[in-house]
């Protein structure tokens, strides 16, 4: 499962405020990898992706204390649109495939 969570921000410190809540996140089970990113057409639009083995486990991520303290303030400011996506094709470097059927069934 991936979330890619869009920022709108001119906060000086949005970078540290995010790694901060991506740490914390990365702190949870079922955590893959995630990484905090702007955009190289205009400096005020953010990323935060992460990758999760499963959506179960990245809510039940979203449920936790620690979570709801340092990161959801941040997930908070989020623009409102679609977040949260299931991994359905994966192609590795080489050209190596692997289709994942839906979770939705």
């Amino acid at each position: 499962m991936i979330s890619v969570t869009h920022f709108r921000s001119d906060d000086v410190a949005f970078e540290q405020r995010a790694g901060a809540a991506l740490a914390v996140l990365a702190a949870r089970p079922g955590f893959v990898r995630g990484s905090v990113g702007r955009s190289t057409d205009d400096e005020h639009e953010w990323v935060l992706v992460s990758e999760w083995t499963n959506v179960g486990s990245y809510r039940r991520a979203l449920g936790n204390y620690e979570v709801k303290l340092h990161a959801t303030p941040l997930l908070g400011e989020a623009l409102d649109i679609p977040s949260s996506f299931e991994s359905l094709l994966e192609v590795a470097a080489g050209g190596d495939t692997t289709l994942h059927p839906s979770d939705k069934a």
